[in-house]
């Protein structure tokens, strides 16, 4: 085994890989447990169920179901992608609009704060629109059509981030036993995927779909236009937003380096699932707080973001070390699953959480719930 090519883990775009996606899993839990505070302000103000409604808990039964329709759309990209290309690129652009804006939504309410908000628009299909709202919109629009134009890998990663963030505070899940089962389906569909996949559909069906590019619809168009230069600007393929990339000579520009135009990729999958957990355990270490440590001693201990958060560096260098050293596609989840899940659990265990852990965190009770109870 070639330990040397290990050194290669201190390149630019490993670190900036590393560094990446460990800051997008914290960052979506965060963004999780905002939302979900945003979600209670709401029905303790009488705001009623507004947030709740566009947030899905998951069940078993849909914990179950998840990597069988993961496998399904992996065929259909696999085997027609060129007939659905089209479907998933529209999908993605307002999928990522709203993103963008979801994610960028908390620094522009801090700098309301400031500077304050007026409304623009008394009367619209949405309501009411303020200032605020229609930066956000022509900025989350703006930095969609940019990539549409570029293509470019940074601009890609940007939306692939909100995209991720967006996921998480919006798909939940109830408490790790519904947790585990999910994340432990989604270990054998990474793994079967990227090592066993090849054996039965002739190539290796994860690799050939994360790896293909869609045809640019601004290209199409500006091309049937005969608007030729336009079209010689506007990037012809573009990666879909599904996975964030780093080019291998990062800081070398388009011809130099020792790795041409390689990238290293990873799934936005690898980030967003991990990332439900640990906004699990965040939501629960701020209950915990929350409920039985009035002198914050709890505050100071580890909590279980912690663990999970050192879990997942590690499970991402594992991985990053196991591609390098096999010089092929690693499933990310082989390592992510047992080092993020793995660590909590036991620190859960050790404490004697985990019965609570596993069955689920009883509701947050605000002081505002609680003057309302009888």
């Amino acid at each position: 085994m070639e330990l040397w090519r290990l050194a290669h883990l201190f390149e630019p775009a490993f670190l900036a890989l590393f560094v990446t996606t460990v800051a997008v899993v914290l960052a979506s839990a965060q963004r999780a447990l905002a939302f979900e505070k945003e979600g209670e302000r709401h029905r303790d103000y009488g705001g009623g169920a507004s947030q709740s409604e566009v947030v899905v808990t998951l069940d078993t039964s849909q914990a179950l179901l998840i990597p069988i329709t993961c496998s399904c759309s992996l065929l259909i990209m696999f085997y027609l992608f060129s007939s659905v290309s089209m479907i998933v690129m529209g999908f993605t652009i307002l999928s990522s609009v709203f993103s963008l804006g979801f994610a960028l939504a908390p620094y522009v309410a801090a700098l309301n704060a400031r500077v304050g908000d007026v409304v623009v628009v008394n009367r619209s299909w949405f309501g009411p629109i303020t200032r605020s709202q229609a930066v956000l919109t022509v900025f989350s629009v703006g930095v969609v059509a940019s990539w549409m134009v570029t293509g470019h890998w940074l601009l890609n990663n940007v939306i692939g981030i909100s995209l991720c963030v967006a996921f998480v505070s919006h798909v939940r899940l109830p408490n790790i036993k519904v947790c585990a089962l999910l994340l432990v389906c989604l270990f054998v569909y990474d793994i079967f995927w990227v090592f066993f996949s090849e054996q039965f559909f002739g190539s290796n069906v994860m690799v050939t779909v994360a790896s293909r590019q869609t045809s640019n619809p601004v290209h199409t168009v500006a091309s049937s236009l005969n608007m030729q230069r336009f079209s010689e600007v506007v990037a012809k393929k573009l990666d879909l937003p599904l996975k964030l990339i780093f080019p291998r000579n990062l800081f070398w520009g388009a011809s130099g380096g020792a790795f041409g135009g390689q990238f290293l990729m990873i799934g936005l999958g690898d980030m967003a699932i991990p990332g439900m957990l640990l906004s699990l355990v965040l939501c629960f270490d701020h209950r915990k707080v929350r409920e039985y440590d009035n002198e914050g001693s709890f505050s100071r201990g580890n909590k279980y973001i912690q663990f999970g958060g050192f879990g997942y560096a590690v499970g991402m260098i594992a991985a990053l070390a196991a591609g390098l050293l096999s010089q092929s596609a690693q499933p990310a989840l082989l390592y992510l699953v047992p080092s993020t899940l793995g660590s909590i659990l036991c620190a859960a265990w050790m404490r004697g959480e985990l019965a609570e852990l596993w069955s689920g965190p009883r509701p947050i009770v605000t002081e505002k719930t609680s003057l309302m109870e009888p």
